[in-house]
């Protein structure tokens, strides 16, 4: 008797997402013998995708800006594909895809529907106005889901709490990375001076302070930028990551070439981030505002001590005075005396750093995530008498060749 395939499709805004953030869940539908789409914008790695086996499919009206028109045409689009392709689950994730994308789903009649809330875009410092709308939106949007994944413990308690997101069908996601790709030994110490002077154009004697993320306001760049001024030159500041011009608070041209002019270095988006980690001292994120971010996890992984800032998320990562430091946000003074307090000590660099890769063993592993997302799509299909998808959630993962990322 044939194993039936699941049918399962990813929704998100730009395709990097579904590259770099979603891949592991991907495959593992795909090597469970599923039918495995990604949807979202066009973008530069749908053929990526589509070389292992993932189909892309375009959603031309998606768009990271403040566009209500463009979301509104992007949530047709959804319906639209939705309805062709016909998927047994449908999974979302947030900001805008997370929202408009649940109830697009419930109304094409996918079977399952579930959204992962990757970071709520309302803090605690923010207005109650803001806060408001935004917990309205989801309180809307979760009425349309059969379940709520939530990677930060403080995410999932505020949804709960204010009955944004039904208790029964909430449950804690978390976050991981690849523990076999980040990890401390990546570089040789030959290799590792290789990379610090060609990639970074460090000296020996000089402390590489890295941050990788988006050229956006909110990442805490110009709290960053003002540190690495006050930090001199026995400090470099390296900064990984694309431009985000979509956004309302991406940084411009001149606050970029100021920047570089006092000596940050920009490397861009790149695909051998692990290697770069490597030859960094000391990971800094100064966000305002984190769901549970990847970045610093892979710092952690890779034997990093972090300087982040006090938000939900950094701090489920960072344990402030053992696996790193904590520092308030947009305070760039308290950012440049972080850095400076682990840059002029090795000896605690070296301890954080081991801590930070036993908390990553235990906490960080994207194999337990993705084992929660299959038994979720699982669990909700056995509750709704769908036997043939279970059937096929539960055929064995086959093996497959690790693909280069």
């Amino acid at each position: 008797m044939t194993t039936p395939r699941v049918r399962v499709a990813h929704l998100t805004t730009v395709d990097s997402s579904l590259r770099y953030l979603l891949h592991p869940q991907l495959t593992a539908v795909r090597d469970r013998g599923g039918d495995i789409a990604g949807i979202s914008a066009p973008g530069p790695y749908a053929d990526a995708l589509t070389a292992e086996g993932i189909r892309h499919l375009p959603l031309g009206a998606s768009t990271r800006s403040m566009n209500p028109l463009a979301d509104l045409r992007a949530a047709v689009e959804l319906w639209r594909v939705l309805r062709r392709e016909r998927p047994d689950v449908l999974h979302t994730h947030n900001p805008k895809p997370g929202l408009y994308g649940r109830v697009v789903g419930r109304l094409a009649g996918v079977p399952v529907v579930v959204n992962t809330c990757h970071g709520l875009y309302a803090t605690d410092t923010d207005p109650w106005p803001k806060r408001a709308v935004v917990l309205a939106l989801e309180a809307l949007a979760a009425r349309f889901s059969d379940a709520e994944l939530v990677q930060s413990e403080e995410d999932l308690d505020l949804l709960v709490r204010w009955h944004a997101s039904p208790r029964r069908r909430t449950h804690l996601l978390g976050n991981g990375v690849d523990l076999r790709r980040f990890r401390p030994d990546v570089l040789a110490p030959a290799e590792r001076a290789e990379v610090r002077a060609r990639d970074i154009g460090a000296r020996a004697d000089q402390v590489v302070v890295g941050m990788v993320g988006r050229q956006v306001a909110e990442k805490g760049l110009i709290e960053l930028f003002e540190a690495a001024r006050d930090l001199g030159d026995r400090y470099v500041v390296v900064v990984v990551g694309p431009d985000d011009p979509d956004k309302p608070d991406a940084l411009d041209r001149a606050t970029i070439r100021a920047a570089a002019e006092d000596g940050v270095r920009f490397l861009g988006m790149r695909d051998d981030v692990d290697r770069l980690y490597g030859a960094m001292d000391l990971f800094v994120l100064p966000s305002w505002r984190e769901g549970f971010p990847r970045a610093a996890m892979e710092a952690a992984a890779s034997g990093l001590p972090v300087v982040a800032t006090d938000v939900r998320g950094c701090r489920q990562v960072v344990e402030h005075g053992e696996t790193g430091l904590l520092v308030p946000v947009r305070d760039a003074g308290a950012l440049a005396a972080a850095i400076r307090a682990l840059g002029e000590d090795a000896a605690r660099r070296a301890h954080m750093g081991a801590a930070a890769v036993a908390r990553a063993h235990a906490h960080f592993d994207e194999r337990r995530v993705v084992d929660i997302v299959i038994d979720t799509y699982r669990t909700v299909a056995e509750r709704k008498g769908l036997t043939g998808v279970v059937a096929a959630l539960d055929a064995p993962a086959a093996a497959q060749p690790t693909a280069a990322r």
